[in-house]
Formats: C-alpha cells, structure tokens, sequence
C-alpha cells in the first residue's frame, strides 16, 4: 500500500477530530457529578399529633459532597392554600454544614407539604418536596352522607337487575400455557356494557376459584389482557374492565378520538343530578362485572377481590360499599373523593367535580349530586378488607381526600404512607398490594 494511500483525506480529518471532540466533551458531562436536592420528614413515619411540631430536613449535594453555599426557597401548603397569606411558614433557609431545617406546626388533622427549591450559581434550579400528616386518623366525612344515600344505590341496583346481562364471550388468543381468555361485553344501566377482558385457568374445578376485578384510572383505553392474564396464572377469575365499556383492542387513534371527542369531559358530565352524573354509569359496570364474574361456575363462592389506582382505586371502594360480595379492596391513591372536601376547610380529591361560584362557595346543586358519588360514602358502608397507598405530596388525589376514605373504612385496614411520593403507583405498592390480594384469596390455616 502506498504512502498516498495510507494518509487519510481532510475531511476525513475533519470528521475524526470531530467526532473525538464529542466522545471527550461526554466524558466530562459524564463524570460531572449530579446536583441533588432532598427534602424528609425529621420523624420516619411522618405522622404527628396536632400541635406538635415537624420538621423537613433539607440537604443539598454534588455527587458524594455536600453543598453549604447558598440558600434554599421553600413554602409550605396544605394543598389548598399555602405560605404566610395561610399561616403557614415561607421564605429562605441559608446552607451550612448541617442539614438545613424548616418547622411547621400541625393546627388540625390535616397533611402539610413542604416545597424547596436550590438554585446554582450556574445551571438549572432543582426542586424536591416532601410531606407530613398530623392526626390524620381523626379527619373525618367533611359533609354527612346523604339520609337516602342507601336507598338512591338499592333502587339504581333494583333497576340494573332487571337488564338482562347477556353476556357475549369472545375468545382471545394469549401467550399463557393452560389459561383461557376471552373479550367479554355484558350488557349493563346506564349506556354502556361492561367491557373487559376476562382470564382464567383452562382446567379449573367447579367452586375452586377466587375472583379478582382490575379497575382503570382516569382516562380512555382498552381493558388490560397482561392484568387478566397476571390474575389467572395466580388462580383466579381474572377480569380486567374499562371504565368506560368502551370496546377492548382497538388502535391507540381510536381511544385518543373518543378523548377527544365524546368522553373529553366525562369526569364532570351530568354533574348537575345523581340522575345523570357520569360515575353512576361507571359504579353500575362494577356491579354488573361482578354479576358476571360470580356467575361463573369456578367461583369458589366466598371471595372477590377489587384492585386500582387513582380512578381506579376510587372504583374499588365503590365497590367494597356498593356490593357485599366484595370481600377484599385495594385502593392506590384513590380518585373520586371528598368531593365536598372545601366545605370542611379541604381540597376536593379529582376530578375536582364541584366548582366554587363567584362567591366562593360551593355550586350547592352540583356539589349534593356529587354526594351520591363520592367515594368516601362508600366507604362508610364498606365491610371488606382493605389495604391502600396514600402519597403525602399527591396534589391531584391529595392525601386527606384518600385519610377521609380509609377512616370511613369498616373492615380490617392498613394503609401504606408514602411521605415523598406524589400521584403514582410504582412497583413496590403494586407488589405488596398483589402480596396481600395472593394472601386474602388462599389464607393460611
């Protein structure tokens, strides 16, 4: 090979030099270290009693190293209004070698959260927060549950019973040795079927088997085949429904048209009469999934289980309260409560269904129809064993809308704080949630 041959053109110079200069500039981006920003309760469980004093201890590094330059800005709110025009504290806090602090003191049960923020002298700002409750097992209905509460939902029952389910069972093919699944369509009150997606063991047993109900949160979407198929492979009756019976499988343009279109507003629609009120419709498929499920000749005739996030965890304690068969819930920051929650000084949990008017007060029409609707009510005529997540920074389910649902709860609880965690369901609430459904349905003796 000649010498003209071995020496590379100028632009492939170009080329190489450049491409060095890349690899060298992300080596040194690589080995900044990270800017982290971290905001705790000074007490590991978070909850305090009223009157007693929290502290958020707040700490400021780069990589292995703490930062002492600078201040941190924070606020605190109870979620519905926040710093000094609410009492509440507000301000700045200057670095040192300790960890800096913020103390707030809790007035009522209620959940205060902290919000931080670190500015560099270069770069972006970062931002944490965390949460703390005080005596939040006393926070309690923030408006009685309606005198015909229990009539109202007996009657819509009465009239859903008279609706002849003729369920429709299409078979769906899965990836699952030895379980069966199906597209079910069952027909329901109110304007919509039932639409899920059922599993089940191929060579089930008469009466052997538990049932458990998968509940969406908010949204448009095809009921889930990978929950159905989770439920079955554990041994149960396996039922994954929408929230809206809307049909199962479809491309993802065709649930992005309907929320756009017929169900952009569902979470208010009908707002104004428990008649019309959207959620009706939807607690209604809860009932009718389960007609259907313990209609089944595997079912072992004692246990039904009801599972969600969100939405969905709203949709399990409706469930728990409006049929007795259920005997197992378990709500992750539960959606759907408290909806009269600022006539007691609290937010309303989503979907934020009652407006205040131009004086500031609740819409009184909307406001006694969303009653009839809110998850804490069903709460309150719930028997059945519950577990729930509760995030101590959620702000779209804050967490008194979801302590106002579990103290209502009548049944054996436990509930899972999450003091840094805002509205999310991450894999370990999921895992000790299936934990604890895989424990009710096959008990030990």
């Amino acid at each position: 090979m000649s010498r003209h041959q071995m020496k590379p053109s100028r632009p492939a110079v170009v080329v190489i030099a450049a491409l060095l200069a890349i690899v060298n500039v992300g080596v040194l981006l690589a080995a900044e270290p990270a800017l982290t920003l971290k905001v705790v309760p000074d007490r590991e469980s978070a909850i305090y009693d009223v009157g007693e004093e929290a502290a958020f201890v707040i700490t400021v590094s780069r990589g292995d190293e703490r930062v002492t330059d600078g201040s941190i800005s924070f606020v605190v709110d109870d979620f519905l209004s926040s710093g000094k025009a609410a009492g509440l504290p507000q301000g700045n806090v200057e670095l040192s070698d300790g960890p800096a602090k913020v103390v707030a003191k809790g007035r009522r049960p209620e959940f205060l959260r902290c919000q931080v923020t670190y500015t560099p002298t270069e770069g972006k700002a970062v931002r944490a927060s965390a949460g703390v409750g005080f005596s939040p097992e006393k926070i309690g209905l923030s408006l009685p549950v309606p005198d015909d509460f229990d009539e109202f939902w007996a009657d819509q029952k009465r009239q859903l019973s008279k609706v002849a389910p003729e369920p429709k069972l299409t078979p769906v093919k899965n990836t699952v040795d030895g379980v069966e699944s199906f597209d079910v369509q069952v027909q329901c009150l109110g304007g919509a079927p039932v639409s899920g997606y059922f599993s089940k063991p191929a060579s089930a047993k008469p009466k052997s088997l538990p049932i458990v109900l998968w509940v969406h949160g908010a949204g448009v979407r095809s009921s889930s085949l990978g929950n159905s198929l989770k439920g079955a492979q554990h041994g149960f009756l396996s039922m994954d429904i929408n929230a809206h019976g809307s049909p199962n499988g479809k491309p993802g343009t065709f649930y992005s048209e309907l929320s756009r279109g017929a169900l952009s507003n569902y979470r208010h629609a009908g707002r104004e009469s428990r008649d019309t009120i959207y959620f009706r419709g939807m607690y209604l498929r809860i009932v009718r999934a389960i007609d259907f499920l313990t209609s089944q000749p595997e079912w072992n005739g004692k246990t039904v289980v009801a599972v969600g996030h969100s939405q969905g965890g709203g949709q399990s304690l409706v469930a728990g309260g409006i049929d007795e068969r259920v005997t197992f819930i378990a709500p992750g920051v539960p959606a759907i409560c408290d909806h009269s929650g600022n006539s007691a000084g609290r937010v309303n949990g989503w979907p934020k269904l009652v407006p205040n008017g131009a004086d500031g007060k609740p819409d009184a029409k909307i406001q006694m129809a969303a009653r009839y609707v809110d998850a804490v009510n069903f709460a309150s005529r719930c028997k059945a064993k519950a577990i729930m997540s509760v995030g101590f920074i959620d702000a779209v389910c804050p967490p008194s809308s979801c302590y106002a649902a579990y103290n209502a709860l009548l049944g054996k609880k436990s509930v899972m704080n999450e003091p840094l965690m805002g509205h999310a369901a991450p894999q370990h609430i999921q895992d000790a949630f299936w934990a604890r459904i895989v424990a009710h349905a096959k008990p030990t003796k």
